[in-house]
């Protein structure tokens, strides 16, 4: 009992660390490298979904049959071997959204930072960066204050990151950064499939800030949100709001199939 559980574990993870790592480095030279992310998120979503199948296959007949202490102690080490693995699951759904964000940020930060600026006018001065396709001044407090909040959630660390993004909104609200904190603190609940929590950030997104490069992104986490809760009417809306506003978006095409599935 305990080996099959084991190898469910173990193929599981295989298949989650297939082409992570190895297409880490493409992802940032590969045109449809945005394309290839929504696709591991959807990857990790029927991963998440087939290991809850399984447990719950696995555990019915165990807990109506335990015989020994043997068979209790089988039951707890299953336990425990599931929240790891769904432990896991999570800290790559972060990874893939820092791999989404750093794409997104790689061409901005090279044209945005100027090499010539003196090193002292910089640290007084705000920069001039392009956000969202909007030019904005940052200065450097609300550029690190954003920074620490991303940093802290490629670490895995979601709770640092979600009060440092609560505390950039309230501190920065008129923040040229604006609708990527509330994309951010949406994903690190996301992240640990919080989807009552994550839901309201991504709204705000494409409710305030449509025009974001995050909208598009958003509606797609909130269609996955839905699904997650079990509510498929609400998530062909969704999924119908994205196609109609963002065609041409990446996540428009992961949403068409997402919706063919659902009809």
């Amino acid at each position: 009992m305990k080996r099959n559980h084991q190898a469910l574990c173990a193929a599981v993870m295989a298949a989650l660390f297939i082409g992570l790592p190895m297409q880490a480095h493409a992802l940032f030279e590969d045109t449809d490298a945005r394309r290839e992310i929504l696709k591991m998120r959807k990857q990790i979503e029927e991963l998440t979904a087939k290991l809850d199948a399984s447990v719950t296959t696995k555990l019915a007949p165990l807990n109506t049959r335990v015989d020994d202490k043997a068979d209790k102690k089988s039951i707890v080490d299953m336990i425990g071997e599931i929240e790891k693995l769904r432990s896991d699951v999570a800290a790559l759904r972060g990874q893939v959204e820092v791999l989404s964000n750093e794409i997104n940020n790689s061409q901005r930060r090279q044209k945005d930072f100027y090499n010539d600026l003196d090193q002292r006018l910089r640290k007084i001065e705000p920069q001039k960066l392009t956000v969202d396709g909007k030019d904005v001044e940052v200065d450097k407090a609300e550029q690190k204050a954003f920074d620490t909040g991303l940093a802290e959630f490629r670490s895995g660390n979601f709770a640092a990151s979600q009060q440092s993004f609560t505390s950039f909104l309230q501190r920065y609200p008129d923040s040229g950064y604006l609708p990527q904190a509330y994309f951010w603190l949406g994903s690190t609940y996301f992240a640990k499939q919080e989807c009552d929590k994550a839901m309201p950030a991504y709204q705000t997104v494409a409710t305030r800030f449509p025009t974001s490069q995050k909208a598009p992104e958003a509606l797609l986490n909130i269609a996955s949100c839905q699904l997650d809760l079990k509510d498929k009417t609400a998530a062909r809306d969704t999924l119908d709001q994205l196609i109609k506003k963002y065609p041409s978006s990446s996540a428009a095409s992961m949403g068409k199939e997402r919706l063919s599935e659902l009809k």
